[in-house]
């Protein structure tokens, strides 16, 4: 008995060498790159990397004859720091994945290094829709927003609702310039005008003077192409201000739920925005936001971090098919060749330019007597289909696109 329970052991481990084998370094290693420390820390940080570590838990590599293993970075949303870590981990570390990358400067130079040494990045935290237009690599996915579809969500939205003129107040670098630039195009397309825009550094403590040139400007919108902190700061000394209690509205073009929880919904309320996930549509939303908090001192995920959770996923799925994590191009191929199907995203795809494919949401922020506890934060809107969420594939510029 002793002699056949060994052998079956000696078998079992047999069957899970390959797969080991056709692993490069014999471990899949993941790396979490993002902001841990400032204006986007609370979207993504370790939350990001607990959302990882989960992805890789549900999935089991273990039963599966896999070993993954997860590390992470600070980027301090400089290019230049992002990309030697980037280097860094594929010359020397052995990491086959770089995922999350919030600030879109950071990860335009990721996105290069990734294609240069033929390894994957699966982008959840960035917005820039020229990731899968003239910046499109076949090493990259854009796995949660772009700007293309926020713009054409909440942009379109506001136009429609009686928002006819806009003011931009811009994040000065790669994301608020693609934001700026999509929901311009937008509000134009749509019969609106825009009066003026005015560029502000990253992590801005005072808008004063950006706010009041938006106010003396007269428009009926002043559009915030911003995010995290600055986005925050710009809602709260706009009320201080004034500015929405005199008629002008806000459109916050990129939001999180952990910006309106730092805002309140005294003062978030009534503001208009898309997101691709929200903690509390279905029960598996649910069930994942129960078991992140538990594990994150009570805060809820945000899309950027349901998002790792999905990409992940799904990436292992399409090495775990493919039995090898060695060619970067080939497991991203393979990724775009499976539908996307997971507790939080649901049923999609991956289209040929990187682009992942799936609804996108338009939420309005409740008043405190709407929400009914907390967190509870959203009230839904409009569902935006897939088919009409994302930048349609032709009119992007991808090389990739006239290949598929």
């Amino acid at each position: 008995m002793r002699r056949k329970t060994c052998l079956l052991a000696t078998v079992a481990a047999l069957a899970a060498t390959p797969a080991l084998a056709d692993m490069s370094d014999g471990v899949i290693k993941i790396g979490v790159l993002n902001d841990q420390s400032a204006l986007y820390a609370d979207m993504s940080g370790q939350g990001s990397v607990w959302a990882a570590r989960k992805a890789i838990e549900d999935f089991g590599p273990t039963a599966k004859g896999l070993k993954v293993e997860v590390v992470f970075a600070d980027h301090q949303n400089k290019p230049d720091v992002g990309s030697n870590i980037a280097r860094q981990w594929f010359d020397r570390d052995g990491v086959d994945l770089i995922v999350d990358v919030p600030n879109s400067s950071v990860a335009l130079a990721v996105n290069q290094i990734t294609r240069e040494k033929n390894k994957v990045f699966i982008n959840s935290g960035a917005a820039s829709s020229d990731l899968t237009g003239k910046a499109c690599s076949p090493n990259t996915i854009h796995w949660t927003y772009d700007t293309w579809g926020l713009a054409n969500s909440t942009g379109k939205a506001v136009v429609k609702t009686g928002g006819s003129s806009w003011y931009f107040i811009t994040a000065d670098y790669a994301f608020g310039h693609a934001l700026e630039r999509d929901t311009e195009a937008v509000v134009l397309a749509n019969g609106g005008k825009v009066l003026g825009k005015v560029r502000h550094p990253l992590q801005t403590q005072d808008f004063s003077s950006f706010l009041l040139q938006a106010q003396g400007s007269g428009a009926k919108v002043i559009g915030l192409a911003n995010a995290g902190g600055d986005t925050i700061n710009s809602v709260k000394q706009a009320a201080e201000f004034g500015i929405t209690a005199g008629g002008q509205n806000l459109a916050a073009l990129l939001m999180f739920v952990t910006d309106v929880h730092s805002l309140g919904l005294k003062t978030a309320q009534g503001l208009v925005f898309t997101e691709a996930w929200y903690w509390d549509l279905t029960d598996d939303d649910r069930a994942f936001a129960k078991a992140f908090a538990e594990a994150n001192g009570g805060m809820h995920p945000s899309m950027v971090q349901a998002g790792v959770y999905s990409g992940v996923t799904h990436y292992l799925k399409a090495v775990a098919a493919l039995g090898s994590d060695a060619d970067g191009a080939a497991v991203v191929a393979k990724m775009k060749e499976l539908p996307t199907d997971d507790k939080l995203f649901g049923k999609g795809s991956v289209r040929a330019d990187g682009r992942k494919i799936h609804d996108l949401y338009l939420f309005e922020v409740k008043t405190p007597a709407e929400s009914k506890g907390a967190w509870d934060y959203y009230k839904l809107r409009a569902t935006i289909p897939a088919a009409e969420a994302f930048r349609p594939l032709e009119q992007g510029g991808c090389p990739l696109a006239t290949r598929s």
